[in-house]
């Protein structure tokens, strides 16, 4: 059971009301998920795994009840599974782990990644000490239920290595790289939110002809204890000759700072760190800076720009509770002009 609520306040000039209307301080159940996970059968374990949830991390955020998991994950030998049904696609290290779990409060490199899809994926972890990863998977939206998109069949692939990883469990550099063949029916579009779910989206491109597209990604996450490092890039090459074939990028770094010591342990079976678990009785307070740069910009196509930094404390009081707060400064450049944004968010969660 995942619960979370959010406050979010934002300051807006001139400008910024302009190019996205006024935005609203608003109170926000962030999510509340139950997800039941368990797996039948005799020596050959069957896995399943079911996730609804309330306006959610990982659904579409113009739904407010999402469908997010239902999938059988079938396995093939001691280190490969094949799942089928509806389950992540594996592009991008914002979308494959934990969302609620990730130094900053929300995502920012939405617009290249959704966030569940149905088909088949196949996961296999590389060798005894489980030194990396490689999953891919083919999915269909037309199968998906409850989903507003029916573009067709899309592919991913992600493949991770642990490229340090000394006996200390909290000292770690892992590496990652991803790509996403992007399914159309004649239009794609491209928008995205500057990290919050409740303001409008500040970078859309609208509809336009396109004829599917290729993304490619990039991470890395250095560990050394207490204080991380943890960067992405993704880029979405468009096929849309009548639009220039635009090319749309996206970034971020993190530097986090975990002033107890306390660290987020690398979880070698999907390539990915899980969240702090703090040894001590009072907690451990964590330090979090962030850049990021959405720019969908290109070719005929203007969806705009947004550049944000944020800077955040997150108090994780025990392995269930956690606080947040946020401040973040967004440019946007959008409609010949730019505008300014504050925001704050204020998190509680419980998982």
């Amino acid at each position: 059971l995942v619960v979370l609520l959010d406050h979010t306040w934002f300051s807006q000039d001139q400008v910024s009301r302009e190019q996205v209307g006024t935005q609203k301080d608003e109170w926000e159940l962030r999510a509340a998920r139950l997800m039941l996970n368990g797996s039948v059968g005799g020596d050959y374990r069957v896995g399943f795994q079911l996730a609804a949830e309330y306006k959610g991390f990982d659904g579409d955020p113009d739904t407010t009840w999402n469908l997010t998991d239902m999938n059988l994950s079938f396995p093939i030998g001691s280190r490969t599974k094949l799942q089928v049904g509806k389950t992540k696609e594996t592009f991008a290290y914002e979308m494959v782990g934990d969302a609620a779990n990730l130094p900053g409060g929300e995502r920012v490199l939405s617009p290249f990644f959704v966030s569940r899809n149905t088909g088949l994926r196949l996961t296999h972890v590389w060798g005894p000490a489980k030194r990396g990863t490689f999953s891919a998977g083919v999915y269909n939206d037309d199968w998906d239920i409850g989903t507003k998109d029916r573009r067709g069949v899309d592919a991913s692939a992600r493949v991770t290595a642990l490229l340090w990883a000394p006996e200390d469990p909290g000292r770690y550099f892992h590496l990652g790289l991803s790509a996403r063949h992007v399914a159309s029916k004649g239009e794609l579009r491209y928008r995205g939110r500057p990290g919050s779910n409740v303001s409008d989206y500040f970078v859309d491109t609208g509809k336009f002809e396109a004829d599917g597209a290729l993304h490619f990604g990039a991470e890395a996450l250095l560990s050394l204890g207490g204080v991380s490092m943890l960067g992405e890039y993704a880029m979405a090459d468009v096929d849309s000759p009548a639009n220039g074939n635009p090319r749309f990028t996206g970034w971020y770094l993190t530097g986090s700072w975990v002033l107890t010591g306390d660290y987020r342990p690398y979880d070698r079976n999907v390539g990915y760190a899980r969240r702090v678990v703090p040894k001590g009785r009072w907690g451990a307070p964590e330090l979090v800076v962030r850049y990021a740069d959405v720019d969908l910009r290109d070719g005929q196509i203007d969806g705009g720009r947004f550049r944000r930094t944020d800077l955040g404390l997150n108090w994780w009081a025990t392995h269930r509770w956690k606080l947040g707060f946020a401040w973040g400064h967004v440019w946007l450049d959008r409609f010949d002009s730019r505008g300014e944004t504050d925001t704050i968010l204020t998190r509680i969660q419980w998982v």
